[in-house]
């Protein structure tokens, strides 16, 4: 049994040791489709409110644990709280997403910023972490994130949400060194700031590239791979005498799964535009598949959630390694009661799946 935990499912199908039946746990399972969670930002007056207070995020961290049977937490932050301690100053528009008051245009720019200090800047993240773990007194393990270098850069150069990515793409053509630095420094940043999470009690990290496959080819092995790398490697994998699993998600980058299993990571995340069966097949034995529902199902109706669960388990096939999830984050519109439906279809219908 991993960190004496009652329920250790997710850990050992990360591990690829055999589990009686397959996890499931949803990114953005914290979140707006949740009424309590909805009355709880209300209430704080911001979402960075929420990310800030060490209490409000436990809350929110366990209020889907509380409606919903499922195999794992996921802390409750943002990608963004790295830049953000770097001084760039954010916030959220209603409507627009996240803004930084200040951008990086420039190698003076990127000479300015400091690797943040995880006890200092971040410290609320860790005071989070700690009261969570207390929390949830080993029913289920927590998981920490954050975001890659290259999608955080891109938030940084494009001084928020982009379409086009044209600032930071421009950067990377124009100004390599420029970018290769900024992209160094948060590589470094993003190692502290994991490492410290799992010295406070987290039990897996996840490291979320939304924006890789928004890159060329050879651009996304040289600004991005190459800094997960670097990242994968840095990272304590054990803590306390537990393996500590390392997964990361690369929205649209199914070009590049043999690469992202190379990095020495437990679990690859893929979204639903491959099916695992595919996936599976071209990674191996090397790493665990996490995913990969369509989020748009959830949408739906019972039925069609249950016919698709039982698809995707499926096309993943007999035996361990895979994490059930979305292929990307639950929506705002979905009815709470989807989610039952999905946690419930999984748990009924992955056991057969997992009879030796």
């Amino acid at each position: 049994m991993n960190f004496n935990l009652k329920n250790d499912l997710y850990i050992r199908a990360l591990l690829r040791q055999p589990t009686e039946r397959t996890p499931i746990w949803v990114m953005r399972q914290a979140g707006r489709y949740l009424p309590e969670y909805r009355q709880l930002r209300a209430e704080a007056g911001s979402f960075m409110s929420l990310c800030t207070n060490p209490e409000l995020a436990c809350e929110v961290t366990l209020q889907p644990l509380r409606r919903f049977p499922l195999d794992a937490a996921i802390l409750f932050s943002d990608i963004l709280t790295i830049p953000d301690a770097m001084g760039l100053g954010l916030h959220f528009s209603q409507g627009e997403g996240p803004r930084f008051e200040r951008v990086i245009t420039s190698s003076s720019d990127v000479a300015r910023l400091r690797r943040p200090d995880p006890s200092g800047s971040l410290a609320y993240v860790m005071q989070a972490v700690v009261r969570i773990r207390r929390e949830l007194n080993g029913e289920v393990p927590l998981i920490g994130f954050s975001g890659s270098p290259w999608t955080l850069a891109t938030y940084m150069v494009e001084g928020g949400s982009s379409k086009t990515f044209s600032k930071i793409k421009s950067m990377l053509y124009s100004q390599p060194e420029t970018a290769h630095r900024l992209l160094d420094l948060l590589a470094d940043s993003v190692i502290d700031y994991l490492n410290a999470q799992i010295e406070s009690g987290v039990q897996a990290v996840q490291i979320f590239d939304t924006w890789g496959g928004v890159l060329a080819p050879d651009k996304f092995l040289s600004f991005s791979l190459h800094y997960l790398e670097k990242i994968v490697s840095g990272l304590k994998r054990s803590h306390d005498g537990h393996d500590i699993p390392v997964v990361l998600f690369c929205k649209g980058c199914n070009s590049h799964l043999e690469a992202l299993a190379d990095t020495g990571c437990d679990g690859l995340g893929v979204d639903w535009t491959i099916s695992l069966n595919e996936a599976r097949s071209r990674v191996g034995h090397r790493v665990a598949l996490q995913g990969n529902l369509d989020p748009a199902i959830m949408l739906t109706d019972p039925r069609t959630i249950e016919n698709q669960v039982e698809a995707t388990l499926a096309s993943y096939g007999q035996g361990t390694g895979h994490v059930f999830n979305l292929g990307h984050g639950i929506t705002p519109e979905v009815d709470p009661n989807h989610m039952s439906i999905l946690v419930e279809s999984v748990r009924q219908h992955s056991q057969a799946w997992h009879q030796s």
